[in-house]
């Protein structure tokens, strides 16, 4: 694996923006990182990652808006980058946005979210998905282990090329049955095992 990139992208709103320095916003990439290597890839939640990962065609940038609109409005921009760059330089973008802790608020504003790509015409092109420290999935118990597969040390909203996507899942046996994959080794891993994993990537510390 390579070592993890120094290289992302600091966006800020009009107006109030999330008091993140720069040494903070490196944090939360390092150890989405961390996470994207140990637990995407390290347990084959997502068969796809491991390539764009290798060919560092993963663009993070960390957004310090505070306010939906503006979120929304970095996501677009987000999403028009990348239909106009080559997959070859960025396959897929992550982006951070650290002031959405609250998971129901972050829960919404992803609907709004992918209501926003669908009207701006980017349905059947771009695929949005979402993961987020206190994700729990909508017909399960917050302590379901299966809540483990979306969560990530910081709220991040993924855009994925639907292409992209299609290519990797035909190189794929049994792409479809990915999600109960998932849901299996997260059970064989456990809570215990879970926890012990997620320290090395764990919520970013509160600085003084």
């Amino acid at each position: 694996m390579p070592e993890p990139t120094s290289d992302f992208t600091l966006l800020d709103p009009p107006a109030d923006a999330l008091p993140l320095d720069a040494g903070v916003a490196a944090d939360h990439v390092a150890r989405v990182q961390r996470w994207l290597e140990d637990a995407v890839i390290g347990l084959n939640l997502c068969p796809f990652a491991k390539a764009v990962h290798v060919k560092q065609q993963v663009r993070y940038v960390v957004s310090r808006a505070t306010l939906d609109g503006d979120v929304l409005d970095h996501l677009r921009a987000e999403a028009e980058l990348l239909r106009t760059t080559p997959a070859a330089q960025i396959d897929t973008t992550l982006l951070i946005v650290p002031a959405l802790a609250d998971f129901l608020g972050f829960h919404t504003l992803t609907e709004r979210a992918e209501t926003l790509l669908a009207k701006a015409g980017y349905e059947g092109e771009l695929q949005l998905a979402s993961f987020h420290p206190d994700f729990v999935f909508a017909d399960a118990a917050p302590d379901d282990i299966a809540n483990a597969t979306n969560r990530a040390p910081a709220p991040i909203l993924h855009l994925l090329r639907e292409d992209s996507i299609a290519r990797a899942a035909a190189a794929v046996p049994d792409a479809a049955d990915i999600y109960e994959r998932n849901i299996a080794t997260m059970e064989r891993l456990g809570p215990e095992g879970w926890a012990e994993m997620a320290k090395k990537f764990g919520k970013i510390p509160p600085r003084d």
